[in-house]
């Protein structure tokens, strides 16, 4: 599985190189999509990252419209294009019970459930073995295909943007995962490529569900309509307990069998530069809501945090909790927690506060002068974000979700760096002038020295 020498490339170069590209090299360079009328053209699918949430979102994919076919995968690793590809096909195929009636006719298979039929939605995976991908250049082979039309992108966070720059480049539609970066040269890397999308006509969705359902959707428009009256603070949190205990400590046990880049990549959500931390991998859906509330980003940010529980060097280089306060333009602060312990009081919310009421966004109620309760309309989100992705690109009225995304997982990163440094700083200096760049000297399996647990006082804002 390692890949050939010449394929080994530095993330600071490519975004070098691509920085310097002039408009008119781009628009040399520019693949435009396969236009698209309403109604039922299928859509083929690529997906690079065959992991738990790249064959979550493509099971979502497939659930969101019967047009979708998934046509190629790719992911770095074998074993998880095989466990990929099987949980795909067992998804599309119904369960025959015994004394079920099977019926077939054209490509599709259908069984007798009481007076109806259950469709066999086999035909939506048409995966070969040619189009399955191992290797770090496996997102080229799948964005390289002709016949692919929108690329579903969930590798590690650290690989991100360069897989959404590659797919934007090659002319294919987006759903792409979140965290969108891991540092705020992937973030400003995003941003670009989001524009470069708008220019070629191209949709981006990003995984944050929130921002597609029911629920979130009307609490944010009272929110906004002044229901609550100004908003005047906010507090929001995921605090949870641990996971992959089981996984973490199989790959320790395997570490002297891989390569420091590989034991690394197995063990991703433990690893600055794939994670960007929990607060980046998880938190980021919280405060996205927050930054959605209040309709800007933050201006200053001041934060805690450290390595309290999970000290064992197997469970890499990430704290286990954090503690946030963002400030914005308009004088609201929001405080932020998140937390990955066992044995502590979970939480997973967001609340804002205004002069006239209080709003509980994820649980879609509002108390105060003009109180509310959500009751409408309970469709699963994760397959909700990629209908509209869907219906955007038929439709032509194509949804770019890039810049947004990026600015709330800037501002999930912000709250890193600070708890890191324990420094207070600006949110536009990180924007704009920071240079940190996690990313590993080279992609390819071999050595890639850990960096050291961060201590506040002593790691350096870069």
């Amino acid at each position: 599985m390692k890949e050939k020498p010449s394929d080994h490339v530095s993330r600071r170069q490519f975004i070098k190189t691509s920085a310097i590209i002039t408009g008119a090299t781009v628009a040399s360079q520019l693949i435009m999509p396969r236009a698209y009328g309403a109604g039922s053209d299928t859509l083929r699918v690529g997906v690079i990252g065959c992991g738990g949430r790249g064959t979550g979102a493509t099971i979502n994919c497939m659930d969101a419209d019967p047009g979708i076919e998934i046509v190629a995968i790719g992911d770095l690793f074998q074993d998880s294009i095989d466990r990929c590809l099987s949980k795909l096909q067992q998804h599309v195929t119904p369960k025959m019970s015994e004394g079920d009636e099977k019926l077939t006719g054209g490509s599709t298979t259908t069984k007798k459930v009481g007076n109806g039929l259950m469709s066999d939605r086999a035909y939506q995976v048409k995966i070969t073995e040619d189009k399955c991908f191992s290797g770090f250049d496996a997102y080229k082979k799948v964005c390289d295909l002709p016949e692919v039309d929108v690329i579903i992108t969930a590798a590690p966070p650290g690989f991100r943007p360069m897989h959404l720059d590659y797919a934007i480049r090659a002319g294919k539609h987006v759903f792409m995962e979140k965290p969108v970066a891991v540092d705020p040269v992937g973030v400003r890397s995003v941003i670009a490529s989001a524009k470069l999308a708008k220019e070629k006509k191209l949709a981006i969705v990003a995984g944050t569900q929130r921002r597609h359902e029911a629920k979130y959707l009307e609490t944010i428009a009272r929110i906004h309509d002044g229901q609550i009256g100004e908003v005047v603070s906010g507090q929001c949190y995921w605090n949870m307990g641990n996971l992959w205990t089981g996984r973490v400590e199989e790959n320790w046990a395997n570490k002297e069998k891989w390569s420091q880049m590989e034991w690394q990549i197995r063990n991703w959500l433990f690893i600055d530069w794939l994670s960007g931390d929990h607060i980046n991998e998880q938190h980021i859906h919280n405060l996205d809501v927050i930054n959605w509330a209040i309709g800007s980003v933050p201006k200053n940010i001041y934060g805690m945090g450290g390595r309290q529980v999970r000290t064992d060097p197997m469970w890499g280089n990430i704290y286990d909790h954090f503690a946030i306060e963002y400030e914005y333009e308009n004088g609201v602060r929001v405080q932020s927690m998140c937390r990955q312990t066992d044995g502590c009081t979970r939480r997973v919310a967001e609340t804002v506060v205004g002069t006239k009421g209080i709003a509980y966004c994820n649980e879609g109620k509002i108390e105060g002068d003009k109180p509310w309760k959500f009751s409408g309309d309970m469709t699963n989100p994760y397959v909700v974000e990629h209908k509209d992705l869907i219906d955007s690109i038929r439709s032509g009225n194509l949804l770019n979700e890039g810049v947004r995304v990026a600015e709330s997982n800037l501002t999930a990163i912000c709250g890193r760096m600070s708890a890191y440094t324990g420094k207070k700083f600006k949110y536009s200096w990180a924007m704009k002038s920071s240079k940190l760049d996690l990313s590993p000297a080279t992609y390819a399996f071999g050595d890639n020295p850990l960096n050291p647990v961060p201590m506040p006082g002593q790691s350096n804002l870069s």
